[in-house]
C-alpha cells in the first residue's frame, strides 16, 4: 500500500477508553457502516446507531440528550437557530387549510413567518391578546392547530396566564408551543405547569433559541424543539430529515462546554436585572418598567404562581427586562440615550456576557392595542455579566445627559 493511500486508510485506532469532563467531538458527514446488512439495521430516530451526519452524531446526541433533561422532555432536536426551531415546528405540524394562533406580542420573526411563508402556503394566522385566556378561547376554531404561547413577550414582558392558555389548549385539542427561550428550562418546567395534578397540565412542544442563555458567549446560533411526545418527535425528526438543517460539530461543542454554568450565569444576571429594574423604578425618565418579577409589572401574578415555589420562594426570571421612557422625551432623545451608554452596547440577543440596548417603537411591533402600557419609547435592557454598579452608572450618565 502506497503512502498516501496508507495515511488514508491507516490501521491505528485510539483505544476507546478516554474520559474528560467534556465530550468529544465528532464531525462527519459520511458514516461508515461494517456491513450492508448493517446499513438497514441502524435507526438513526430512535438514537440507537448512526447513519449520516446530518441524522446525528455523538456529540449532537449527547446535547439533545442534555437538553431534553434540562427542559424536562423526553425527545430533543437540533436545529440552526432559534427561529429555525420555530420555523420547523410550523413545517413539520401545519398543513394547507389549517391555522396558527400567536400572541400579539410574539417574537417578531416568528409572526413575519407567519405572515409571509405559512399565509403563502395556504396557512392562515390570528392574533391574539396575550394577556386573555377569554380572547384566546374565541379565536380557536375548527381550523385552529396550533396555539403558540411566549412567557414573557418579546420586548414588552407581559407574562401570560401560562396555566390557563395551556389548560384551554387540552381542552380543544390543540396542539400548545412555547417559545421557551427566556424560561431557558431553568425558571419552570413547561411540561409539568401543574406537577401536582395527575397527567401535571403543560405544553406540547417548546422551541428554544439556545444562541442566548445556553451558548452564552454570543456566538453560536443554534436552536432545539424539545417534547414529550413520541408521535410529535418523530413527524419533527422526519421534517428534520427532508429539510437537512443540521448543525454544525464545533457549534454543539461550544454549547456542551457552556452548558453546565447555565444556572449559575441566569441566577447572575437574574439577580443583576433585578437590581437594574428596581433601580430604573426610581428614576425620574422612567415610566414604567417591564420585568415579571416586579410587583405590579403586567403578568407579575401569573409570573408568581408559575416561576415561585418552596425550592425557589424568589422566583426566576432571567437577566432582561424593558423600560418605558416618559412619553415627553422625543425619538432623537430615547435614541441619543441608548447611543451614549459605554457599558451597554447596541445590539440584538440576549444571554452572553455583555449587556445589551435595543430601542422600539410599539406602533410598529403591535397589533393591538397596549392599554397596560405607558405612553413613550420601549427600551430593552439585556444584562451581561458586567459589576452592577459600572451598568447603573453607565445609565445615569446618558439619562442626566438626554433624559432631563
Amino acid at each position: 500500500m502506497k503512502r498516501p493511500t496508507h495515511l488514508i486508510h491507516h490501521p491505528y485506532q485510539a483505544p476507546t477508553a478516554f474520559e474528560a469532563p467534556q465530550p468529544g467531538v465528532f464531525k462527519a458527514s459520511t458514516v461508515i457502516f461494517p456491513s450492508v446488512a448493517s446499513i438497514a439495521q441502524r435507526d438513526w430516530m430512535q438514537k440507537t446507531g448512526y447513519t449520516y451526519g446530518l441524522h446525528g452524531t455523538p456529540t449532537t446526541f449527547t446535547l439533545e440528550e442534555r437538553l431534553a433533561t434540562l427542559e424536562g422532555g423526553k425527545h430533543c432536536l437540533l436545529v440552526p437557530s432559534g427561529l429555525a426551531a420555530i420555523a420547523h415546528i410550523n413545517l413539520a405540524l401545519l398543513s394547507q387549510g389549517d391555522e396558527v394562533l400567536l400572541p400579539d406580542n410574539a417574537y417578531g420573526p416568528n409572526k413575519a413567518l407567519a405572515a409571509h411563508e405559512l399565509n403563502r402556503w395556504g396557512i392562515t394566522t390570528q392574533h391574539y391578546d396575550p394577556m386573555s385566556v377569554a380572547d384566546l378561547a374565541h379565536r380557536i376554531s375548527a381550523r385552529t392547530k396550533l396555539v403558540w404561547l411566549e412567557a414573557p413577550g418579546s420586548v414588552t414582558m407581559e407574562f401570560p396566564d401560562l396555566l390557563g392558555m395551556a389548560q384551554l389548549c387540552r381542552e380543544r385539542g390543540v396542539l400548545c408551543a412555547l417559545d421557551n427561550t427566556w424560561g431557558a428550562g431553568l425558571a419552570f418546567n413547561a411540561f409539568d405547569l401543574l406537577p401536582e395534578q395527575p397527567g401535571a397540565l403543560g405544553v406540547d412542544l417548546t422551541a428554544h433559541a439556545l444562541t442566548k442563555y445556553p451558548s452564552g458567549g454570543g456566538d453560536v446560533l443554534m436552536g432545539s424543539i424539545t417534547t414529550r411526545r413520541d408521535d410529535l418527535a418523530q413527524a419533527l425528526k422526519l421534517t428534520h430529515m427532508r429539510l437537512g438543517t443540521g448543525v454544525g460539530a464545533n457549534d454543539v461543542e461550544l454549547v456542551l462546554r457552556s452548558l453546565p454554568t447555565v444556572d449559575l450565569r441566569y441566577r447572575a444576571q437574574d439577580a443583576a436585572a433585578r437590581e437594574l429594574a428596581r433601580w430604573c423604578a426610581e428614576q425620574p425618565a422612567v415610566a414604567q418598567v417591564l420585568h415579571p418579577a416586579l410587583p405590579g409589572a403586567p403578568g407579575h401574578d401569573h409570573w408568581t404562581r408559575v416561576c415561585m415555589s418552596a425550592q425557589e420562594p424568589q422566583g426566576l426570571a432571567a437577566g432582561i427586562f424593558s423600560i418605558v421612557l416618559d412619553a415627553r422625551f422625543t425619538t432623537e432623545q430615547a435614541h441619543a440615550f441608548c447611543n451614549d451608554l459605554t457599558c451597554f452596547k447596541l445590539g440584538y440577543s440576549w444571554g452572553g456576557p455583555m449587556s445589551l440596548v435595543m430601542t422600539y417603537q410599539l406602533n410598529a411591533i403591535r397589533r393591538m392595542g397596549t392599554p397596560h402600557l405607558r405612553a413613550g419609547h420601549v427600551v430593552r435592557l439585556c444584562i451581561g455579566l458586567e459589576d452592577v454598579a459600572d451598568l447603573r452608572a453607565d445609565l445615569l450618565q446618558s439619562m442626566q445627559r438626554h433624559l432631563r
